[in-house]
């Protein structure tokens, strides 16, 4: 009920003003208001989709990321990953100009998402093959953020190098957006995104098996490499999917699957991970909702809302658990 609520709300709310009444009409389609009809149908609801899609989908992330290094502030964002899809963006939108970029044209909405993708996956093997060598999670943790850091500067460095167009491109990207997923992306992002829910769904005893450590996993039969290598690649498409269509998003990842231990006093991933979903979908609607609350006409960076939102949470497991 709160999904829905939030939903509907997300729709109805804009720095437009336009009547329930009204955008009701353009939401079914009974409207001869050619303006209203646009902005719901074509920018409002693709855009609450979207924010459904990549609450959801980064939530999922940060579970699967927990569950792997069994370490509680494990995420597509402080781990690092994020960082690592933002780099290969940057490296994308930076090739601009350059002998490669009509070979990068003609993969279209495609382009960005292989290399957010692949960025992504280039932090999390980093942070898999450092775990194998190093169990103290604390240090995991350091190391995922060092890694970063390290992607971070990498991008400041592109940008010192980088044409005022392809700069002023990348850093509006930074700021996050949700309403840039038009219906011809949509699609895209959905199957992504639907891909790595089947595939996690499908790993529901693996993941449990993890939560009692590695050695009774493989007692109880379950190939660890393959295991790891499924979560890595889940983990990397739909974080490097979300991360090239809406930007960077901080926080979500990290602190949901807390919310719903929490809300469902369980660790069981059966009811973990759909509850996961949705708590994320809803935190992600209501931050989109907060951030097209008028203030002299704007729309906020979604990411600033994320981590106004997120920190306190962050700090509120953090003072529950008494440690990292």
């Amino acid at each position: 009920m709160l999904f829905v609520a939030a939903f509907v709300t997300d729709i109805f709310t804009g720095n437009a003003s336009i009547p329930v009444g009204e955008a009701w009409a353009a939401l079914t389609g009974h409207t001869d208001d050619a303006i209203v009809y646009e902005i719901i149908r074509n920018y409002r609801l693709p855009k609450a989709i979207t924010a459904v899609i990549a609450g959801a989908a980064l939530s999922l992330s940060g579970l699967l990321m927990q569950t792997l290094f069994r370490n509680p502030l494990a995420g597509p964002d402080v781990l690092g990953v994020s960082a690592g899809a933002g780099l290969g963006v940057a490296l994308l939108t930076m090739l601009n100009g350059t002998i490669v970029y009509p070979f990068i044209s003609s993969l279209g909405s495609m382009a960005p998402v292989i290399a957010a993708v692949v960025g992504a996956a280039g932090v999390m093997l980093l942070i898999l093959s450092v775990s194998a060598r190093i169990k103290d999670s604390i240090t995991i943790l350091v190391l995922g953020m060092i890694f970063g850091y390290v992607a971070s500067a990498m991008v400041t460095i592109l940008q010192s190098f980088a044409d005022p167009d392809s700069l002023k491109v990348f850093v509006t990207w930074t700021f996050g957006s949700l309403g840039g997923v038009t219906w011809q992306k949509m699609p895209l992002l959905l199957t992504l995104f639907l891909t790595g829910v089947v595939l996690s769904l499908c790993m529901l005893k693996a993941l449990n098996s993890l939560l009692l450590g590695e050695h009774y996993a493989v007692s109880a039969g379950l190939n660890i490499k393959r295991t790891r290598l499924s979560i890595i690649t889940i983990a990397s498409v739909i974080t490097g999917a979300v991360t090239a269509f809406t930007g960077p998003i901080a926080f979500v990842g990290v602190v949901i699957p807390h919310f719903a231990r929490a809300f469902f006093s369980t660790v069981n991933h059966r009811i973990i991970l759909p509850a996961t979903l949705l708590l994320g979908s809803i935190l992600m609607l209501v931050c989109d909702i907060v951030s097209q609350i008028p203030i002299a006409h704007r729309t906020l960076p979604i990411n600033a809302i994320t981590a106004l939102f997120g920190a306190p949470m962050i700090v509120w497991i953090v003072l529950k658990r008494k440690k990292l």
